[in-house]
């Protein structure tokens, strides 16, 4: 199985072969072009993921591919390489439209993870498109799939805090879709047309996670030859997301505690003072609180990063967006396989409400589609669902027997009813709002399941 498509332009020979050769060893499929022309005419004939194209060629340059690939592929991700790295070229390219700007002599580890952020942005994207957080949010809410009350509140929080320059940090558990909430407050700003710039902090050691967020001046390092352009330069006028924030070493912390305050760096190795006008959003699906109380995380850094906090909710807490996120996923998936499936029948759709998602939004999209292309009718049904997702504990949807399916869907509909009213502290009109039904439904609910308000809490 190959990791991804590339395709490769280079016009030295030597160069370009030896690249090739390591790429195909990674596992990645990839074709090559020695010309600005040969490389059009292979983006017009296959469909890759990735484009590495070098920015002197004997027939034009990369930015004409790039432009190329922005006006008629705009899903392929470009890389921008070249020996002549200067900071306004890779702010042309960045500008422009690419993913990355990488200098000679390439780096292995360095183009790899390039690559790899490329693959993994793409992928995020179409994993999260439920939220349509990367739309322009002037269009409304009603393009928004999922309308719990707390996720419209984010929404409404987005377009207040879009044209601060305030701080914003972004919390939850992984595969909320906390970097396109980032996206969204980008793109609902001003900045809008300016850079948008993301960095995994979590997937580089200490060394080089300098250097990608502050650049190096050549000879800093072993192997750094030339001079390497930071994100946060890149990122300048725009914005840039700092995601698994939690994971910087103490050193970093320290590094970001400044640039935070003053917006100002210095490269790996160089004694100049780089001054930058950048929005910074961070993430991370850690309790900093408890990092800091237990000496992991600086205090000082805290309280200048959570100037406002965005808590994303984990799916299980927002029940109510689940039929219309499966009904989202189920087309999307119908359209680009062309299989016909019409719909969930009502014991799946129940064993998906009652599962706890302890991958989200990310892991019912994946559900979903499994269901789907693997699915023999076009309904469907609890035999379609993963097994961890249809006997999910004490919610697990039991065999009929001799029981009618309402008594058999008495056990779930209790449970989910249960978790939502304990995510809310028993409040009845939170609880009556996640579900999607009205008060008065959830009174005779709960009086036929028995649910009790628990004597320790006053009743609401």
């Amino acid at each position: 199985m190959t990791k991804g498509s590339l395709l490769l332009v280079d016009d030295d020979r030597q160069v370009l072969h030896a690249m090739a050769d390591w790429l195909r060893e990674q596992g990645y499929q990839l074709d090559t072009a020695t010309s600005r022309q040969e490389a059009l005419t292979a983006v017009d004939r296959k469909a890759y993921d990735v484009v590495l194209a070098d920015i002197r060629l004997r027939d034009g340059d990369g930015f004409d591919i790039l432009a190329h690939c922005r006006q008629h592929h705009p899903a392929v991700a470009v890389i921008m390489i070249t020996g002549y790295g200067t900071v306004d070229s890779a702010v042309e390219a960045i500008r422009a439209g690419a993913f990355d700007f990488l200098t000679k002599p390439l780096i292995d580890e360095e183009l790899d993870m390039a690559i790899q952020r490329a693959l993994n942005q793409r992928k995020v994207i179409e994993e999260n498109k439920n939220l349509k957080a990367q739309l322009d949010l002037r269009f409304g809410l009603e393009n928004i799939v999922g309308h719990d009350h707390r996720m419209l509140r984010i929404y409404d929080m987005i377009q207040s805090v879009a044209d601060t320059k305030a701080t914003v940090l972004i919390t939850g558990e992984s595969g909320t879709g906390k970097s396109l909430i980032a996206r969204a407050i980008h793109r609902a700003s001003s900045r809008r047309n300016k850079p948008f710039v993301e960095v995994a902090c979590g997937a580089l050691p200490e060394t080089l996670l300098e250097s990608e967020l502050f650049g190096h001046v050549a000879g800093a390092f072993t192997g750094a030859m030339n001079e390497k352009i930071g994100k946060f330069m890149l990122a300048n006028e725009g914005t840039i997301f700092l995601d698994e924030i939690a994971t910087a070493s103490p050193g970093m912390q320290v590094k970001l505690l400044r640039v935070l305050q003053d917006f100002e760096f210095e490269q790996v190795g160089g004694t100049k003072t780089f001054t930058v006008d950048a929005r910074v959003i961070l993430a991370t699906n850690e309790d900093l609180s408890r990092a800091v109380a237990e000496g992991r995380f600086r205090q000082d850094l805290y309280y200048r990063i959570n100037v406002i906090n965005i808590e994303i909710p984990p799916l299980r807490e927002r029940i109510s967006d689940i039929p219309l996120l499966c009904q989202h996923f189920l087309e999307r998936v119908v359209r680009e396989s062309g299989k016909k499936v019409d719909g969930f029948s009502e014991q799946a759709m129940t064993a998906l409400r009652a599962y706890r998602w302890p991958g989200n939004v990310r892991e019912l999209q994946n559900v979903i589609e499994r269901a789907v292309l693997l699915g023999k009718s076009r309904v469907i049904g609890p035999e379609d669902l993963p097994p961890s997702v249809f006997a999910a504990g004490p919610v697990a949807i039991e065999p009929l027997g001799s029981r009618t399916l309402k008594q058999a869907l008495a056990n779930p509909e209790r449970q989910i009813i249960l978790d939502v009213l304990e995510a809310n502290h028993w409040n009845r009109q939170a609880t009556a709002a996640a579900l999607g039904i009205n008060r008065t439904t959830l009174y005779k609910k709960m009086k036929r399941l028995g649910l009790d308000e628990p004597r320790h809490l006053p009743a609401r």
